[in-house]
């Protein structure tokens, strides 16, 4: 794309407000990062869009760029620093006129931000991907997957998810991104979807249980070690431990995973979660497997 009003000056933003071309939604508005790769790129880019919009429509344009960062008042700040360092592009009367016209813009934007409160500032992830804000949190269904992903336990995630739904629920609501689902909307499919699971599985156990003929009835073994130090046992016979050429125990990992959960309860009784089990027993999550020291080495046990 040719640049009609070429920058002298550039200014570093700390936080860019490009998106990947997939999540593009307006592209009257939005700067795609792959046409826009680094910080002079995405500076010329600015001044491009706000030389290029109609003057109803440069309020909006602010307004869309905010959403995308953490914090938008020192975003504006940097915006303004760049209309400044170039003011030279907009000698001309009606460049002028546009130029203050981006200056009341952003002053009275900053003025709304501070009036409303929006604590921006403690986001952690980019604002693209935050559901709502109150005055004293944010709420993020990304983050929140991810939190619920790391816990070891079926009743653990369910817990978790309910109060972030009732916490939103119950909260003073100042922003909500018009982007994204509803964020209790979300914790409740999420809460489905493990229930669902976890009822399969049970479901499952008994089915097994009926079709083995010869099968004897047993009450499910506690653990008093850590979880994924269990589970690495079995990965450790499964992928790391062979005889004559084959593993010590062989199966896929559903089979593994029907095993432990059907066979196992954690020190306080409650079931196991097929999907962390299953996470464990990836061997590209080493991560979510002991730690060398705390590893029970089955190897020195043969």
């Amino acid at each position: 794309m040719a640049n009609h009003y070429n920058i002298n000056q550039v200014v570093q933003f700390p936080e860019r407000t490009a998106v990947p071309k997939e999540q593009s939604e307006n592209a009257l508005f939005d700067i795609v990062q792959e046409e826009f790769t680094d910080n002079t790129a995405y500076c010329q880019a600015l001044i491009n869009k706000i030389f290029r919009l109609p003057y109803a429509q440069l309020p909006d344009f602010f307004s869309h760029h905010c959403n995308y960062v953490a914090d938008p008042i020192k975003w504006l700040n940097k915006f303004e620093k760049l209309i400044a360092e170039n003011e030279e592009l907009f000698v001309s009367s009606t460049n002028r006129g546009r130029m203050i016209k981006c200056y009341t813009i952003i002053e009275s934007k900053r003025k709304e931000i501070e009036f409303t409160g929006y604590k921006h500032t403690l986001a952690k992830i980019p604002m693209q991907y935050v559901n709502a804000e109150c005055e004293k949190r944010y709420f993020s269904f990304k983050e929140t997957k991810q939190k619920v992903d790391e816990l070891q336990n079926y009743t653990d995630k369910i817990m978790f998810l309910t109060k972030e739904k009732f916490d939103y629920e119950q909260a003073s609501i100042d922003f909500i991104n018009p982007k994204l689902p509803d964020y209790s909307s979300q914790c409740q499919k999420e809460i489905d979807q493990i229930q669902h699971l976890n009822r399969l599985t049970n479901e499952f156990s008994i089915e097994q249980m009926n079709k083995n003929k010869n099968g004897m009835p047993f009450n499910k073994l506690k653990i008093n070690c850590n979880i994924n130090q269990l589970v690495d046992i079995f990965y450790q016979l499964h992928r790391e431990l062979f005889t004559n050429g084959k593993p010590i125990i062989d199966g896929n990992i559903n089979d593994f995973v029907a095993v432990i959960v059907n066979s196992f309860t954690d020190k306080d009784g409650r079931e196991l979660s097929p999907e962390t089990v299953k996470t464990m027993l990836t061997p590209s999550k080493s991560d979510k497997r002991p730690k060398p020291h705390k590893r029970i080495d089955i190897d020195k046990m043969l």
